[in-house]
């Protein structure tokens, strides 16, 4: 039982990380940055690539260790959307992250970078679609499907 709460705590914690850190990068990003500002984005993108993957981790344990028989959610259509989505923002997330990667490198730090509206972009999309998968959650961990 305490091993389920504790999992279910850090899940909730990296989904908050998560969340904030895309905000973050929406807040900040802008069509024209330093190469230092795109090395702090990069820094922010990290965490949020860390948040992922420890969310991910937690899920896992959450559907296949602790909590209801994995069965319970392995059926549900529901719960096979949220990790659809979840693989979906996964992969939206590879294009600001290499951006930010390979824009950052070089020595002038004062270089001016212009930056494809395409990243402001995703990470938008990459809020909104975040953004349901709590309520397919909650549906599908009262038995709903459709």
């Amino acid at each position: 039982m305490l091993a389920e709460i504790l999992t279910r705590y850090a899940h909730f914690i990296f989904i908050l990380i998560m969340t904030s850190t895309l905000i973050g990068e929406a807040l900040l990003v802008k069509p024209l940055m330093t190469r230092a500002e795109l090395k702090t984005m990069a820094k922010l993108d990290g965490l949020y690539g860390l948040s992922a993957v420890l969310l991910v981790a937690a899920g896992l344990t959450l559907w296949l260790g602790v909590g209801k028989p994995a069965d319970y959610y392995t059926k549900n259509p529901v719960f096979h959307l949220k990790l659809t989505l979840a693989v979906v923002i996964g992969l939206i997330s590879i294009y600001p992250t290499v951006f930010y990667i390979k824009k950052s490198r070089g020595k002038d730090l004062e270089a001016q970078i212009p930056v494809p509206s395409g990243i402001k972009k995703a990470i938008i999309l990459q809020i909104a679609l975040l953004a349901l998968i709590p309520m397919l959650a909650i549906l599908a961990a009262r038995g709903i499907r459709w």
